[in-house]
């Protein structure tokens, strides 16, 4: 009796099991329908956020490996000049692969100029130098603003598909005849927004750390500047 029991019970278990399983298999496969039921409108929406997700990562390892610098590299560039070794100075500068090193490189260059023709010449290596980071960036924004207009644009079109169907099907006008432009305004509005909402926080992670890197070369630069008006002992 016992065994009946357990075999009846192992039944029904196997049971629930293959029909949780078959629950989750459907609701997987309805949440695919119901992207493909955005229509085309759905294509350029999925493009955007393939190139907003390539654009990001892309940028966000560039400025973060273009942020590492040697703490001792100022006070290394120091020693050389006070000591009059600007050959050395440069090739220090050359060994480093910074937006830093690079400006400090075009001072040192400059050395025996005027203080102002010196400044010059960094501040246009560093606007160079912004200009290579930010590179991608107006592509990203683009995408945030994008991608939620084409969305409300498959709204519109649903909502006309909806009611150009409605006037076709007269007094026999039922949920079943509207689902296709309702599904249309709905899926394309939503995956517009998913796709702008996360293009926007992926633009601004990357503007604040070009702008903390900005601060950086301001610093360093006025360190720089600093450094060769110093009296001469």
């Amino acid at each position: 009796m016992n065994n009946m029991l357990l075999i009846q019970l192992l039944q029904i278990t196997l049971q629930d099991t293959v029909t949780n399983q078959a629950e989750e298999a459907e609701q997987f496969l309805s949440f695919w329908d119901l992207a493909f039921k955005g229509g085309w409108v759905m294509i350029p929406i999925i493009l955007l956020s393939f190139i907003a997700v390539y654009i990001f990562f892309e940028r966000y390892f560039v400025i973060r490996r273009l942020s590492t610098e040697d703490i001792n590299f100022m006070d290394r560039i120091k020693d050389f000049i006070h000591d009059e070794k600007i050959e050395s100075a440069q090739t220090l500068c050359q060994s480093i692969d910074s937006p830093t090193s690079r400006m400090i490189e075009k001072g040192i260059q400059r050395i025996g100029r005027p203080l102002n023709d010196i400044n010059a010449a960094i501040e246009n290596v560093g606007k160079l130098e912004i200009y290579k980071l930010e590179k991608g960036l107006p592509t990203l924004a683009t995408v945030a603003g994008a991608a939620p207009m084409i969305g409300f644009l498959g709204t519109v079109m649903g909502m006309i598909i909806a009611f150009y169907d409605m006037s076709n099907a007269g007094s026999n006008i039922n949920v079943a005849l509207l689902s296709n432009g309702i599904y249309t305004a709905m899926v394309t509005t939503v995956a517009g927004l998913i796709v702008g909402i996360i293009a926007y926080f992926a633009y601004n992670i990357l503007v604040a750390k070009v702008e903390k890197i900005v601060y950086h070369l301001e610093a360093r630069t006025s360190e720089f500047m600093d450094l060769l008006n110093e009296p001469v002992s």
